[in-house]
């Protein structure tokens, strides 16, 4: 009856013990929030890079380098932590560079203001440190399933929200780089 096996089904729980996998729809929302946002991301920078993009130096001011430094790698990492075997030493170890990357990415934005001051993207800014906290706690006291919940929301609301915010709203790097 388990002949077939679809590619985001949870595997069954006898061969997850030590580690959790994500469910199909959280599987599903991850995959298609990775794969679009890396793909803008790849369009953006390959239009910067080749030159098809004016009034780049606009931009070029240490807090947005560093932000963009910093978020850039979360995405795809981010991805495939969330898709790939959990527990091992090499997801642990990754997980923990994420998170910084995270907190930098949060930290660096409290630098970039508009017009001299906050906008509402920086909501996301208490949320990423409110939301490291707790994967840290979860993750620290076994709560593997609270861990999995905050990770899941976590990549798609305080990292994929704020991305897509960055292409859709005109005058925003990543707009500017993406659609000229």
């Amino acid at each position: 009856m388990n002949a077939i096996t679809l590619p985001f089904a949870a595997e069954p729980a006898a061969k997850t013990k030590g580690r959790f996998d994500i469910g199909p729809i959280a599987r599903t929302a991850v995959s298609l929030a990775c794969f679009t946002m890396s793909f803008a991301v790849a369009v953006a920078l390959g239009k910067a890079a080749f030159g098809m993009v004016d009034g780049l130096e606009h931009y070029a001011k240490l807090p947005i380098m560093i932000h963009v430094a910093a978020v850039l790698p979360t995405i795809p990492l981010g991805g495939w932590l969330l898709l790939a075997k959990k527990g091992t030493a090499l997801h642990k170890q990754l997980g923990k560079v994420w998170l910084v990357l995270m907190l930098i990415t949060a930290t660096s934005a409290i630098f970039i203001q508009t017009s001299g001051s906050f906008s509402w993207i920086h909501l996301f800014v208490p949320m990423t440190f409110h939301a490291a906290w707790k994967v840290m706690a979860t993750a620290r006291r076994g709560d593997i399933q609270a861990h999995k919940r905050h990770l899941v929301f976590t990549y798609l609301t305080a990292l994929m929200l704020p991305g897509i915010a960055a292409f859709m709203i005109p005058g925003r790097l990543m707009n500017v780089m993406l659609l000229g």
